[in-house]
Protein backbone atom coordinates (compact mmCIF):
# COMPACT_ATOMS: atom_id res chain seq x y z
CA UNK A 1 0.00 0.00 0.00
CA UNK A 2 1.41 3.55 -1.17
CA UNK A 3 2.33 5.56 1.58
CA UNK A 4 0.96 8.71 -0.58
CA UNK A 5 -2.54 7.43 -0.51
CA UNK A 6 -5.47 9.37 0.44
CA UNK A 7 -7.52 8.44 3.14
CA UNK A 8 -10.38 5.59 3.00
CA UNK A 9 -12.87 9.37 3.25
CA UNK A 10 -11.06 11.20 1.10
CA UNK A 11 -10.63 8.09 -1.76
CA UNK A 12 -14.91 8.19 -1.63
CA UNK A 13 -15.09 11.79 -2.66
CA UNK A 14 -12.67 11.22 -5.45
CA UNK A 15 -14.50 7.98 -6.61
CA UNK A 16 -18.08 9.33 -6.11
CA UNK A 17 -17.18 12.78 -8.02
CA UNK A 18 -16.02 10.61 -10.84
CA UNK A 19 -19.17 8.15 -10.68
CA UNK A 20 -21.47 10.79 -10.31
CA UNK A 21 -20.31 13.22 -12.94
CA UNK A 22 -23.23 13.52 -15.94
CA UNK A 23 -23.57 15.92 -18.58
CA UNK A 24 -26.33 18.07 -17.27
CA UNK A 25 -28.74 19.66 -19.69
CA UNK A 26 -31.21 21.27 -16.99
CA UNK A 27 -29.65 24.49 -14.59
CA UNK A 28 -31.45 26.45 -12.11
CA UNK A 29 -31.12 30.51 -12.80
CA UNK A 30 -29.21 30.54 -9.69
CA UNK A 31 -25.62 32.70 -10.18
CA UNK A 32 -22.85 31.12 -9.21
CA UNK A 33 -20.41 33.14 -5.83
CA UNK A 34 -17.06 34.40 -7.56
CA UNK A 35 -15.38 32.59 -4.94
CA UNK A 36 -16.86 29.26 -6.51
CA UNK A 37 -15.98 29.74 -9.81
CA UNK A 38 -12.61 30.83 -9.18
CA UNK A 39 -11.82 27.09 -7.41
CA UNK A 40 -13.44 25.69 -10.59
CA UNK A 41 -10.88 27.93 -12.60
CA UNK A 42 -8.18 27.39 -10.71
CA UNK A 43 -8.78 23.16 -10.56
CA UNK A 44 -9.02 23.53 -14.65
CA UNK A 45 -5.53 25.39 -14.94
CA UNK A 46 -4.09 22.51 -12.86
CA UNK A 47 -4.63 19.87 -15.15
CA UNK A 48 -2.08 17.96 -16.74
CA UNK A 49 -0.68 19.30 -20.01
CA UNK A 50 2.04 17.38 -22.52
CA UNK A 51 5.12 19.68 -22.95
CA UNK A 52 3.49 21.83 -19.87
CA UNK A 53 1.85 24.11 -23.10
CA UNK A 54 -1.71 24.53 -20.72
CA UNK A 55 -3.35 24.73 -24.38
CA UNK A 56 -6.24 26.26 -22.90
CA UNK A 57 -7.99 29.79 -22.82
CA UNK A 58 -11.25 30.16 -21.07
CA UNK A 59 -13.89 33.34 -21.98
CA UNK A 60 -16.48 33.85 -19.91
CA UNK A 61 -19.88 35.33 -21.29
CA UNK A 62 -21.39 37.49 -19.45
CA UNK A 63 -23.50 39.38 -22.03
CA UNK A 64 -26.43 38.75 -22.69
CA UNK A 65 -27.04 39.62 -26.15
CA UNK A 66 -23.56 37.49 -26.49
CA UNK A 67 -25.39 34.41 -24.71
CA UNK A 68 -28.13 34.68 -26.70
CA UNK A 69 -26.07 35.34 -30.14
CA UNK A 70 -24.25 31.76 -29.13
CA UNK A 71 -27.16 29.49 -28.41
CA UNK A 72 -28.31 30.83 -32.13
CA UNK A 73 -25.05 28.90 -33.33
CA UNK A 74 -26.00 25.88 -31.58
CA UNK A 75 -29.80 25.71 -32.69
CA UNK A 76 -28.56 26.29 -35.73
CA UNK A 77 -26.09 23.61 -35.57
CA UNK A 78 -28.68 21.18 -33.35
CA UNK A 79 -30.86 21.06 -36.44
CA UNK A 80 -28.42 20.17 -39.17
CA UNK A 81 -26.90 17.78 -36.98
CA UNK A 82 -30.77 16.24 -36.75
CA UNK A 83 -30.66 16.65 -40.83
CA UNK A 84 -27.66 14.85 -41.05
CA UNK A 85 -28.99 11.73 -38.14
CA UNK A 86 -31.47 11.15 -41.29
CA UNK A 87 -34.11 8.49 -40.00
CA UNK A 88 -33.62 9.57 -36.10
CA UNK A 89 -33.96 13.17 -36.92
CA UNK A 90 -37.72 13.52 -35.00
CA UNK A 91 -36.10 11.32 -32.32
CA UNK A 92 -32.93 13.85 -31.83
CA UNK A 93 -34.92 16.96 -32.33
CA UNK A 94 -36.93 15.78 -29.02
CA UNK A 95 -33.68 15.69 -27.23
CA UNK A 96 -32.62 19.27 -25.08
CA UNK A 97 -29.28 19.51 -25.87
CA UNK A 98 -27.59 22.26 -23.99
CA UNK A 99 -28.55 25.03 -21.09
CA UNK A 100 -27.18 28.26 -22.90
CA UNK A 101 -29.75 30.49 -21.85
CA UNK A 102 -30.72 28.24 -18.74
CA UNK A 103 -27.01 28.17 -16.60
CA UNK A 104 -26.01 30.30 -13.76
CA UNK A 105 -22.38 30.68 -15.63
CA UNK A 106 -21.24 30.11 -19.39
CA UNK A 107 -17.34 29.67 -20.95
CA UNK A 108 -16.38 28.97 -23.47
CA UNK A 109 -12.96 26.81 -23.70
CA UNK A 110 -10.56 27.41 -26.73
CA UNK A 111 -7.02 26.10 -27.58
CA UNK A 112 -4.75 29.09 -27.85
CA UNK A 113 -3.04 30.71 -31.51
CA UNK A 114 0.28 29.46 -32.17
CA UNK A 115 0.26 26.21 -30.98
CA UNK A 116 2.49 24.67 -33.24
CA UNK A 117 5.74 26.67 -31.26
CA UNK A 118 5.30 23.37 -28.78
CA UNK A 119 6.96 20.49 -30.26
CA UNK A 120 7.54 18.31 -27.20
CA UNK A 121 4.83 15.46 -26.67
CA UNK A 122 3.62 17.16 -30.40
CA UNK A 123 5.82 15.77 -33.14
CA UNK A 124 4.01 12.81 -34.13
CA UNK A 125 0.84 13.43 -31.81
CA UNK A 126 0.10 17.42 -32.00
CA UNK A 127 -3.72 16.35 -31.25
CA UNK A 128 -2.23 16.39 -27.94
CA UNK A 129 -3.25 20.38 -27.37
CA UNK A 130 -6.82 19.00 -27.33
CA UNK A 131 -6.72 16.15 -25.16
CA UNK A 132 -4.64 18.29 -22.68
CA UNK A 133 -7.37 21.00 -22.61
CA UNK A 134 -9.79 17.93 -22.67
CA UNK A 135 -8.22 17.27 -18.69
CA UNK A 136 -8.86 20.44 -17.88
CA UNK A 137 -12.16 20.68 -19.11
CA UNK A 138 -12.60 16.89 -16.98
CA UNK A 139 -10.83 18.70 -13.40
CA UNK A 140 -13.83 21.63 -14.11
CA UNK A 141 -16.45 18.47 -14.18
CA UNK A 142 -15.39 16.47 -11.76
CA UNK A 143 -14.63 20.23 -9.59
CA UNK A 144 -18.40 21.49 -10.14
CA UNK A 145 -19.94 18.04 -9.15
CA UNK A 146 -17.97 17.95 -5.95
CA UNK A 147 -19.32 21.46 -5.29
CA UNK A 148 -23.19 20.11 -5.97
CA UNK A 149 -22.96 22.59 -9.17
CA UNK A 150 -23.42 21.06 -12.94
CA UNK A 151 -22.07 21.40 -15.81
CA UNK A 152 -22.69 20.26 -19.62
CA UNK A 153 -20.85 20.08 -22.28
CA UNK A 154 -21.51 21.78 -25.58
CA UNK A 155 -19.95 20.69 -29.08
CA UNK A 156 -22.59 21.42 -31.57
CA UNK A 157 -21.44 24.53 -32.87
CA UNK A 158 -19.18 25.73 -35.91
CA UNK A 159 -15.86 26.53 -34.48
CA UNK A 160 -15.08 29.42 -37.19
CA UNK A 161 -18.50 31.11 -36.83
CA UNK A 162 -17.75 30.99 -32.47
CA UNK A 163 -13.95 32.40 -32.95
CA UNK A 164 -15.56 34.86 -35.19
CA UNK A 165 -17.91 35.97 -32.50
CA UNK A 166 -15.61 36.09 -29.95
CA UNK A 167 -13.24 37.75 -32.26
CA UNK A 168 -10.21 34.89 -31.71
CA UNK A 169 -7.36 35.44 -33.21
CA UNK A 170 -6.43 33.22 -36.14
CA UNK A 171 -5.23 30.56 -35.23
CA UNK A 172 -7.11 29.75 -32.42
CA UNK A 173 -9.99 27.43 -32.06
CA UNK A 174 -12.89 27.00 -29.78
CA UNK A 175 -13.86 23.31 -28.27
CA UNK A 176 -16.30 23.79 -25.82
CA UNK A 177 -19.07 25.81 -24.64
CA UNK A 178 -18.95 24.88 -21.10
CA UNK A 179 -23.17 25.76 -19.08
CA UNK A 180 -21.82 25.63 -15.41
CA UNK A 181 -25.18 26.21 -12.55
CA UNK A 182 -26.91 25.03 -9.73
CA UNK A 183 -29.36 22.09 -10.37
CA UNK A 184 -32.52 20.58 -8.64
CA UNK A 185 -31.43 17.03 -8.85
CA UNK A 186 -28.42 15.01 -11.00
CA UNK A 187 -29.45 12.52 -13.55
CA UNK A 188 -29.00 8.97 -11.76
CA UNK A 189 -27.71 7.80 -14.81
CA UNK A 190 -26.39 9.43 -18.62
CA UNK A 191 -29.18 11.20 -20.08
CA UNK A 192 -29.11 9.82 -23.48
CA UNK A 193 -29.03 6.35 -21.60
CA UNK A 194 -32.12 7.46 -20.13
CA UNK A 195 -33.73 9.19 -23.43
CA UNK A 196 -32.78 5.38 -24.87
CA UNK A 197 -30.21 7.09 -27.18
CA UNK A 198 -27.41 5.08 -26.57
CA UNK A 199 -26.54 2.08 -24.12
CA UNK A 200 -23.41 2.44 -22.28
CA UNK A 201 -20.87 -0.49 -23.11
CA UNK A 202 -19.15 -1.81 -20.64
CA UNK A 203 -15.66 -1.61 -19.39
CA UNK A 204 -14.68 -5.44 -20.38
CA UNK A 205 -15.50 -4.45 -24.19
CA UNK A 206 -13.08 -1.64 -23.58
CA UNK A 207 -9.80 -3.94 -22.55
CA UNK A 208 -7.61 -6.19 -24.51
CA UNK A 209 -4.19 -7.55 -23.46
CA UNK A 210 -0.91 -7.35 -25.69
CA UNK A 211 -3.00 -6.56 -28.74
CA UNK A 212 -5.90 -5.12 -29.93
CA UNK A 213 -9.77 -7.10 -29.18
CA UNK A 214 -7.23 -9.84 -26.96
CA UNK A 215 -9.92 -10.38 -23.89
CA UNK A 216 -7.59 -9.21 -20.80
Amino acid sequence: MSQHRFNEQERIGVYRAIAERRDMRHFLPDPIEPELLARLLLAAHQAGSVGLMQPWRFIRITDKQLRTRIHDLVEQERRLTAIALKQRQDEFMQLKVEGILDCGELLVVALPDRREQHIFGRRTLPEMDLASAACAIQNIWLAARAEGLGMGWVSLFDPNSLAELLAMPEGSKPIAILCLGHVAEFYPKPMLEMENWISPQPLSAMVSENSWGNDA
